[in-house]
């Protein structure tokens, strides 16, 4: 039982036998904690437990906590790779009691595990309380039988922890373990403590007081423990080393770069393997939890780490990108006890890749220059800030890069003079912000932006979080506080709220805080990177700097991320039905529905549509997951990836592939690929079902396509069955039956409808005789002529009958006025062959049009229609064509 694996598991089985809820490791980028950049201690998810702001259904728990330590205040970074126990990412073993068990059980467990199952000799181990903690010792001496010389009292702050100024403290108790005279080193509180001989193995903190004013502590009424074992550190103990990156995981890592590399590590090479194998580590989970490089905040510690692992890559001499070749060998050491590693291995592996390729493009260029720069500067001297400002703003080179490169040479960088160089880039990008029209009014973002810098954004794998004030914005103004009524932007450190781009709406939800709460109507990315959430205070005051709680309105974020993934899914459907020149012309994706709009030359027939919509949901069955991987814009689209509609991208990009490819060039191939960097559905499952309910035209070119997916397209069907049940009700049918028998109603219609049309065109003839000769003809100005008004007939059949009324006549002009309900009127005026050298139908219906209180109309000489808005104005339409007859 010496492996890491095995001691973590004996760790966590043990509490488990003992009455401990086994809590899996909370993600590194904090949920509950805003003023931590990253999860460094196993109490962090359990924060709100022992402030009693949150319940559990357990008051016992026990963890495996991954830890960074890299940045603020815990920032281990400079000396990893260099001694024999710092770490960026390290796993923290802990057992917690919330107001259970206290002191006596929690020594009691602690010193039978180490001594009883992890067999460690109780001569190797000694103690340390807080000085004035007799209950701990008395413990001591009863459970463990150590002697006084090995209870080491300690008055400092070392022994006393303490979550903040204020709020929940007490003492500690911290295990070490004696790793032989033959290392330089005394015990904790001696003179030469700083040695390696005595190593801290395990810390017990008794959370035993409140602290409510820097000068009054009260006891709490339910005492809890909180401890922590770092795993890296027993697993040495256990497997008898004394060097953290002597243990088994750290070995298989080393050597998969040895083998990487070709390069033994040995010598002045030993440290570069270390900082590559503990880096790629931090690298990987961080990445794994959602942190992607940037030059900001939590991406940019990442990106620190990941380039000095790649600097000591370069430094062994490897040639092509090394870090993301390892990824592998950690998830064959780590995956089964963190699958996120194995979820995110592709997303790991394309980053580092990334991240190294353009990495090393800076670094060859950087130190190019930097070389240039300093041949002149010998140990004790100082490059000039405007020259180290100039080879970060331009060339992308990192000011640490430049310190580190320096360093070997003793030649430091004047900070004072880059400072100022950076204020003065600040300066001239505030001065360039001013505008006219929109640009101007958001001149109030730019000043937050730079105050507050880019927020964190969560969203892709929580949908709640806390965070910190830094902004409120009134009327576009900002402002220190807003009270109940006020309607106000807020800008927060980090937010799982999704801000409005590439077609997908904006979070809603709710902020809360202590004593104040408001209600979230839309959250907008403004700026560079900036997240804004518009919406009112409902109540209390609200102030920059404050605490709050952010929960994003759970349902309607599921159905944005049916939605939006569906959306990728048609669009590919499209392509693969229509044609590959599809091309996403813009796109709505809401709560209630998803709107496409696409390139494609005419509509889309029937059958079209069912072929799409079969193909969406055949990828929504197979319930795939929908993963994500981050690469540079130029390989993503090499690959295949489709880039969104008016979406701009930077150098690196979120590529979400979704579902296999059933037939085709795709078959066995990711269906859908895209860049986008919207949030999405887990597995293509989630989505539940896609439904198109309409299609049409919105641009010359342009179509639309509108769909439901999920809940709202289970509805729509629902609706329409019922719709469907009604009919054949009313039919007296089955449903199934209902399509023959409305074809059968809808023929014999059409024969109701001819039959009444040839009985409306004899009724208008005046066809009173089996001979069909017209009674009602006249004679004007020796022209036969027959002129009616009609109600009944469609404008439509006016020309037929007008056709049969000239026939009829043999010779002259025939007028035939429709009247409908609507009080508007249709005309129509023909003429005879042998008539239209002497008369025009055109122009005698535009004589009737005009009667009609109309103008205008068209046709031939022989025959002409036109209409009018007055149909009581029909028998003066008909005089109005004799007059014309009369004066021709």
């Amino acid at each position: 039982m010496s492996g890491v694996n095995e001691i973590r598991s004996a760790f966590l089985d043990y509490f488990r036998k003992e009455g401990h809820e086994v809590v899996a490791s909370s993600p590194l980028v904090p949920r509950n904690d805003p003023t931590l950049m990253f999860t460094n201690a196993g109490m962090v998810q359990f924060k709100n437990v022992f402030t009693g702001l949150e319940s559990r259904p357990y008051s016992r728990a026990t963890t495996s906590q991954k830890c960074v330590r890299a940045g603020g205040k815990h920032n281990d970074l400079d000396n990893v790779g260099y001694t024999a126990r710092h770490h960026t990412f390290f796993e923290m073993l802990g057992n917690f009691s919330f107001g259970d068990y206290f002191k006596e059980r929690a020594i009691e467990l602690a010193w039978n595990l180490i001594t009883r199952e992890f067999g460690i000799a109780k001569d190797r181990l000694l103690v340390t309380v807080y000085h004035t903690d007799d209950a701990a010792a008395g413990f001591w001496k009863k459970i463990a039988g150590l002697p006084e010389d090995r209870i080491i009292r300690i008055a400092t702050s070392d022994n006393f922890w303490a979550m903040g100024d204020t709020g929940p403290c007490g003492p500690c108790s911290e295990i070490f373990y004696d790793h032989g005279d033959d290392i330089p080193g005394g015990p904790p509180g001696s003179p030469d403590e700083d040695g390696d001989r005595f190593i801290e193995i395990w810390n017990l903190v008794f959370m035993q007081f409140e602290q409510v004013t820097k000068a009054e502590r009260v006891e709490l009424p339910r005492p809890s423990i909180d401890t922590g074992m770092g795993l890296e550190r027993i697993a040495a103990v256990l497997q008898g080393e004394h060097d953290n990156y002597d243990i088994d995981l750290f070995k298989a890592l080393i050597r998969a770069s040895e083998e990487a590399t070709g390069v033994k590590a040995e010598g002045k090479n030993r440290a570069s393997h270390r900082v590559i194998a503990d880096h790629l580590r931090a690298s990987s989970f961080l990445i794994a939890d959602g942190v992607l490089p940037s030059n900001e905040g939590r991406g940019y510690v990442l990106r620190r780490i990941m380039r000095r692992a790649m600097r000591h890559a370069q430094l062994l001499g490897a040639r092509d990108p090394l870090m993301w070749r390892l990824v592998p060998a950690l998830v064959r050491e780590m995956g089964q006890a963190y699958p996120e590693l194995v979820r995110g291995q592709p997303l790991i592996s394309e980053t580092l890749k990334l991240e190294e390729t353009r990495f090393r493009k800076t670094l060859a260029r950087g130190l190019g220059l930097l070389a240039d720069a300093t041949e002149t500067l010998g140990s004790g001297d100082r490059l000039d800030g405007e020259t180290a400002f100039k080879l970060y703003d331009t060339y992308g080179f990192p000011l640490d890069l430049t310190q580190d490169a320096l360093r070997q040479r003793g030649v430091s960088v004047d900070l004072d003079g880059f400072n100022a160089a950076m204020e003065r880039q600040k300066a001239e990008a505030r001065k360039s912000w001013a505008g006219s029209g929109d640009a101007a009014t958001e001149t109030v973002w730019f000043a937050v932006r730079e105050k507050a810098g880019a927020t964190e954004f969560l969203g892709y794998d929580t949908e709640q979080a806390e965070g910190i004030v830094q902004a409120l914005v009134r009327d576009g103004v900002a402002v220190e506080s807003a009270v109940a009524g006020d309607t106000i932007g807020v800008v927060v450190n980090q937010t799982p709220f999704y801000g409005e781009s590439g077609g997908q709406m904006g979070d809603t939800g709710v902020i809360t805080g202590e004593g104040f709460a408001i209600e979230v109507t839309d959250t907008q990315k403004k700026g560079d990177g900036l997240f804004v959430h518009f919406g009112k205070v409902t109540n209390g005051t609200v102030k920059t700097g404050e605490a709050v709680e952010l929960k994003v309105d759970h349902i309607r974020r599921t159905r944005l991320r049916s939605n939006h993934s569906a959306t990728h899914l048609v669009h590919e459907a499209l392509r693969e039905v229509l044609g590959t020149h599809v091309a996403q012309k813009g796109s709505l994706v809401a709560p209630e529905r998803l709107r496409f709009d696409f390139s494609h030359p005419k509509p889309i027939s029937a059958e079209e549509l069912e072929r799409v919509e079969a193909m969406a949901n055949e990828v929504v069955v197979q319930n795939g997951p929908v993963t994500t991987r981050l690469m540079s814009v130029d390989d993503a689209i090499a690959e295949g990836a489709m880039a969104l509609f008016g979406e701009k991208y930077g150098d690196e990009v979120r590529v979400v592939s979704m579902g296999t490819g059933i037939a085709g060039d795709k078959a066995g191939k990711p269906y859908s690929v895209e860049l986008c960097g919207g949030t999405h559905v887990g597995a293509t499952g989630d989505i539940g079902l896609v439904r198109l309910v309409s299609e049409g035209a919105v641009a010359a070119g342009v179509r639309r396509i509108e769909a439901l997916t999920g809940e709202a397209a289970r509805k729509h069907l629902d609706e329409q069955d019922k719709r469907l049940k009604a009919v054949a009700a009313t039919l007296k049918i089955s449903p199934a039956d209902v399509p023959a028998r409305v074809e059968a109603l809808l023929d014999e219609r059409k024969k109701l409808e001819k039959e009444l049309t040839e009985a409306r065109k004899k009724l208008a003839l005046g066809d009173r005789s089996p001979a069909g000769v017209p009674t009602e003809n006249e004679t004007i100005a020796g022209v036969g002529f027959l002129g009616k008004a009609v109600s009944g007939v469609a404008p439509k059949d006016l020309k037929p009958l007008a056709d049969a009324g000239k026939k009829s006549l043999g010779s002259g002009v025939v007028v035939f006025v429709g009247t409908a309900e609507d009080n508007k009127a249709s005309v129509v005026v023909g003429v005879t062959d042998d008539l239209t050298g002497r008369f025009s139908a055109v122009d005698l219906v535009r004589v009737a049009s005009a009667a009609l209180g109309g103008q205008g109309g068209g046709g031939r000489p022989d025959m002409a229609q036109a209409g009018g808005p007055d149909a009581s104005k029909a028998e003066d339409a008909i005089a109005a064509v004799k007059a014309a007859l009369e004066a021709a």
